[in-house]
Parts: C-alpha cells; structure tokens; sequence
C-alpha cells in the first residue's frame, strides 16, 4: 500500500507540472475540443441528468457543456464537499449564477439545492458523469488529488462515467488499489476511448 501511495505522489508531481504547461490559448483551444467532443456523445445526448464538476487549478474548463445542458433542459448537478469524511453529494442547479465558492475554494451548490439521488436516477442510459482527474490511464483509472471524493461517491452509482483529460495526461497505466475505480470511457481533444 505505501508503494502505491508514494508512486501515485509521485506521478501526481510529474503531472500536475505537465498540465500546469497547458495555459492561454492552447488550453482554450484544448478545453473548446474536448467540450465539442462531450456534446456529440450519444451519451450526452440520451442522458437526462448531467452530473458536472466546476474546474479547479488548471482542470479542463467544462462550462460550456452545463451552459449547453441547462439550454436544452437537461438536468444539471454539481457536487458539494464534505471534508469530514471526504464525502460529497451532488446538488441540482437551474443556473450557474447558483454556484459559490465552498470547501477548498471550488463553486458549489447551496446545502439547501436538491439532490441528486443514486437510487432513483442512476441509470446508464439517464445519467452522465464528468469526473476530472490529474491523469488517466488506458484502462480507465485515474489518479485525482488523493482525498477520495469520486471514489467514495462512485461506488454505488451506476450511471456512465466519462473522464475528462488532456491526452498528454493519459499514461499507460497507472497503480491503483482495490478501491479505485475505473471509468467507462474518456475524452480527450483526440478522441474517444471506450474502456473494455
């Protein structure tokens, strides 16, 4: 177990110093492809309920999918953070204006938003997920900031599951514990990858 920790630390350096090389128009243009690629996912088409995330640091700005899906009447939820427990819960938004700077300085809904609920709303069809990441691997793990949220949340959701990543963030593989979870497919700017 501390060898995965200490090699996740590690790529987590290395990583987070190639994304952080990404900035200005190129990641502009970068973000615009991926969003592009998102919006003609038949997943995204058929979901009814879009669960988003709001960009942190120098994640992949995703706003113009929420602006889209809100437009076209989808259902739209963000998620709200617990540090106690490293839970988080998503809240539905009619609008981005709803959004405020919470835990760890991230724009999230108000406690009193609705919520989504796994139980009733999770299926493949009916719901999408973005999940950000600081890297994927061609497997569908990823390696996140270390506090657990998406794993902890993912593991009794049942809806699609799409991460979202630049492809010079995408490694052969990455080590992963018996409670990481991989996703069904990501996006980057060149495409598609389906996870078999």
């Amino acid at each position: 177990m501390f060898e995965i920790r200490s090699e996740k630390n590690r790529l987590r350096k290395k990583y987070s110093e190639i994304r952080e090389g990404i900035f200005g128009q190129d990641k502009f243009e970068l973000d615009e492809k991926i969003c592009s690629r998102i919006l003609s996912l038949v997943s995204y088409r058929f979901a009814d309920t879009l669960l988003l995330y709001s960009p942190v640091k120098s994640e992949i700005d995703i706003t113009p999918i929420a602006v889209a899906a809100l437009k076209a009447g989808k259902r739209v939820a963000f998620p709200r953070c617990t540090p106690e427990g490293s839970l988080m819960h998503f809240h539905y938004v009619s609008s981005l204006d709803e959004l405020t700077p919470g835990h760890y300085s991230i724009l999230e809904p108000s406690a009193d938003a609705p919520v989504f609920d796994k139980k009733k709303d999770h299926s493949k069809e009916s719901c999408l997920c973005l999940i950000p990441a600081l890297i994927y691997d061609k497997n569908g793990y990823r390696i996140g900031y270390g506090k657990g949220y998406y794993d902890r949340y993912l593991l009794d959701f049942h809806g699609s599951k799409a991460g979202v990543i630049y492809d010079a963030l995408i490694a052969e593989s990455v080590p992963h514990g018996r409670f990481d979870l991989k996703v069904d497919f990501t996006v980057s700017e060149k495409g598609v990858n389906i996870i078999k």
